[in-house]
């Protein structure tokens, strides 16, 4: 059995806690319980699931659990399972659209659910190509100089957006490389919890991250400063064991 990521979309508490332990009881890893499309899309970015599991009446949520999974789909394609307890013909017809793995009716059964996880997961790896998921894969390649320029996502200190170009700073280099594409396209393929969007312009790699100070912060092999925008500084903090003076 494969040890997948699950993202669980459902608005009921109590119900994507019984979800959530069901799947974990089974081996797997929980990305996260979001209640509503925002929660989700935030998430599904963060850390990219194996696979999502979706409520479709979504209470309180901009979408849908239908309109949710097509936005995923776009984003990456994984299987999706539906879990609902609207049984609607109509509901059903839209659903399909979306081409989803399983459509299971609430209440559960906790070893079905199980199973058909594992069979999801298994029918989409055996319908889709063999090749490497760039999102996934330690490393990249890259379009330069009339050919591929290979990237260790791990050697990557930063990327910096500069126009339609991104600088991608890296380890014992340097200078930087410039790419002919966008910082919105490169950074989603580098989805790891490490790299953390500081701003529009910055991807920074948190295992770098040399030293903290007010305003600025320093990377590793960077001697120049970087600033801290404000409205980042407090979430910044968040994704980092930080240990206070008593």
């Amino acid at each position: 059995m494969s040890v997948l990521k699950i993202l669980i979309v459902e608005d009921e508490v109590i119900t994507g806690i019984d979800i959530k332990e069901t799947l974990e009881k089974a081996g797997h890893i929980i990305t996260a319980i979001a209640r509503n499309a925002t929660e989700a899309l935030a998430s599904f970015k963060k850390e990219p699931p194996d696979i999502a599991i979706i409520d479709v009446m979504l209470k309180a949520s901009t979408h849908d659990g239908i309109q949710l999974a097509a936005e995923l789909i776009k984003l990456r394609n994984i299987p999706v399972i539906y879990l609902t307890a609207n049984s609607e013909t109509q509901t059903f017809q839209r659903a399909k659209n979306t081409q989803p793995s399983a459509y299971l009716l609430k209440p559960f059964r906790h070893n079905e659910l199980a199973l058909q996880v594992e069979l999801a997961y298994h029918n989409y790896k055996a319908s889709v190509p063999s090749n490497i998921d760039p999102v996934i894969a330690e490393t990249i390649f890259l379009p330069f100089d009339k050919g591929l320029k290979k990237v260790i996502k791990q050697d990557v200190i930063y990327l910096k957006a500069d126009g339609s170009y991104v600088k991608v700073f890296l380890l014992n280099e340097a200078n930087p490389y410039l790419f002919s594409m966008n910082l919105g396209h490169l950074a989603q393929y580098f989805a790891s919890p490490n790299f953390y969007r500081l701003s529009r312009s910055l991807l920074i790699n948190l295992n770098h991250l040399e030293r903290l100070e007010r305003e600025q912060l320093y990377l590793y092999n960077h001697d120049a400063p970087i600033q801290i925008p404000e409205s980042s500084r407090a979430d910044l903090i968040k994704q980092l064991a930080v240990i206070r003076t008593p």
